[in-house]
């Protein structure tokens, strides 16, 4: 039986009010419409749902046993509609972001907060893991973007949008005060104690590659999972450590730690978002990224 929903809906609100008329006013129909609608409903169903009184309309048996059952399927359609409304209105809705500890604490925390300002009735979970397990989980749909540390490899179903600009460095605490101010060779830094994050973070992996295309190997004394237990490490005097200078500017600033200039220097390199290129992201996801890339 192929029905058309716009006469079930107007049988649902002739039922809700009991009243043609009143039914008429708020579907913004006439009167006859309401009635023929309700007639072409009767005919293609076999049988009556309505009896006529001196007050409006009452359902009949068979048309209450009906009605129980329209009306959870149009109010279902209501409640959709406005469900989807509020979603792009961004009065509701949920974004999921794959992130490392490290860009969640230093590049993403504050455009989270300025979003939350915004939009406080988005809910943001981030899920903080590896690079390479932050891409298994953006290919299933488990996160919807992801902020990470470039560069990363390159594939065709993925997105990368560069956004911020960082720099790289060696630092070192006052137990190393001797070195500050002065310029060193790579191959100087061998014989220092040195504090690396652990394989494979893509930061170490950056790191690596510049040795690698300068003919140097340097072998860290001590390799820790964590950026921030790397800088802790070397702020207490267990050796150089290799820190994003954004990162540490306080820490730079109030001498905690003082950058070693390197001959070569390390080159910049990025913070993007990678995006699946086959779907189409929520506007919760569209109004995050317009807000981080400056839209």
């Amino acid at each position: 039986m192929n029905i058309n929903f716009e006469l079930y809906n107007i049988f649902y609100v002739v039922a809700k009010n009991g009243s043609i008329s009143k039914a008429a006013n708020e579907l913004y129909i006439s009167q006859p419409a309401v009635t023929q609608s309700i007639k072409k409903l009767e005919s293609q169903l076999g049988g009556a749902l309505f009896v006529r009184t001196k007050k409006g309309v009452t359902l009949t048996e068979e048309g209450k046993i009906f009605y129980s059952y329209i009306k959870q399927g149009v109010e279902f359609f209501y409640n959709g509609e406005n469900k989807f409304s509020e979603l792009l209105n961004l009065e509701t809705g949920n974004i999921k972001i794959g992130a490392s500890t490290t860009v969640t604490r230093h590049v993403l925390l504050p455009y989270i907060e300025q979003f939350h300002k915004l939009y406080p009735n988005i809910d943001i979970e981030i899920t903080n893991n590896l690079t390479k397990d932050l891409l298994h989980m953006l290919r299933n749909g488990t996160v919807d973007i992801l902020v990470l540390n470039l560069p990363i490899k390159t594939t065709k179903d993925i997105d990368i949008i560069p956004f911020k600009e960082v720099q790289d460095c060696f630092v070192a605490s006052k137990e190393y005060s001797y070195l500050s101010g002065k310029t060193i060779t790579l191959e100087e830094l061998k014989t220092y104690p040195l504090i690396f994050q652990k394989k494979p973070s893509n930061t170490r992996e950056f790191l690596d590659n510049f040795l690698i295309e300068n003919n140097i190997e340097l072998t860290p004394r001590i390799e820790i999972v964590s950026y921030n237990l790397v800088m802790d490490f070397t702020k207490i005097g267990f050796g150089i450590g290799y820190a994003t200078r954004d990162f540490i500017t306080k820490d730079l600033e109030d001498g905690s730690l003082f950058e070693i200039k390197t001959v070569p220097s390390v080159p910049k390199r990025n913070i993007g978002i990678a995006v699946m290129n086959n779907t189409i992201p929520s506007s919760g996801v569209k109004k995050l990224l317009e807000l981080i890339l400056g839209g």
